[in-house]
């Protein structure tokens, strides 16, 4: 997948604040793909430890039939990079971003549609993740988050597919989706070229009977399960260091 650098990246949280205020313009929060068939998913889990971050990118095809299991993968992308910025509320982006976007440079194509586990325009700039990816990649991207980060909402229904509006200051930025009945619901947020309503309708779409879209819960598993190898690797060398001592 190719796409043109959208910017440099800023040094402090001043700085990072002041480019997701001059870039929330830019979004296009209208259309959506009708059918999206290649859906990719993007996910990071952090290690404490080592200070590092894992990001996962997955490209699946989604089934002919909604709710169908077998998502085939057409490529998995995992990779390794150092924390280059602090951990600040609201500039995730920023933490996340240069690693997951060296992951879709991999990517064989260009996907449909992009779901990321993060927020959309739910954000207290409009600018959080899935925004900020969206607008890099220039492609159709939703935040599909499992807690909210600001806005109140009414509680949903408990029938899946049930789902409220996220207000925040005034404004719609998002909705509060029912995707199990008896389970939390997540909070979805339009990204990028994506409207409210087809934001939601996506992620219900690319539901396969667990609580968050398959593509992000694909790619929350594989960024986890390889942090977990990384580190049982890491271990098992330290027990050979201490064995041949």
């Amino acid at each position: 997948m190719k796409f043109p650098q959208l910017h440099s990246w800023p040094r402090t949280p001043r700085e990072a604040r002041q480019l997701q205020l001059d870039f929330a313009p830019r979004l296009l929060l209208h259309g959506s793909p009708r059918s999206p068939r290649l859906v990719a998913g993007a996910d990071v889990a952090y290690s404490p430890k080592h200070g590092w971050l894992v990001a996962a990118v997955v490209l699946l095809r989604r089934p002919a039939k909604q709710g169908e299991k077998d998502w085939e993968v057409v490529e998995e992308v995992v990779l390794k990079g150092p924390v280059t910025f602090p951990y600040v509320p609201g500039l995730l982006s920023f933490r996340e971003a240069p690693v997951l976007l060296k992951c879709f440079a991999r990517l064989p194509g260009t996907p449909d549609l992009v779901l990321v586990d993060g927020q959309g325009i739910a954000h207290p700039r409009g600018f959080g993740l899935a925004s900020h990816l969206g607008l890099w990649l220039d492609v159709p991207t939703v935040g599909c988050a499992k807690s909210r980060l600001v806005g109140e909402h009414k509680e949903p229904g408990d029938s899946p597919g049930s789902w409220t509006e996220l207000y925040y200051q005034g404004k719609v930025v998002g909705a509060t989706v029912r995707t199990r009945s008896g389970v939390k619901p997540i909070f979805v947020s339009p990204g990028h070229r994506v409207g409210l309503k087809p934001a939601v309708r996506l992620a219900l779409l690319c539901t396969a009977g667990f609580r968050v879209p398959e593509p992000t819960r694909r790619a929350d598993h594989l960024a986890e399960a390889a942090k977990r190898q990384m580190l049982d690797g890491e271990g098992s060398r330290s027990k050979g260091r201490k064995a041949q001592g």
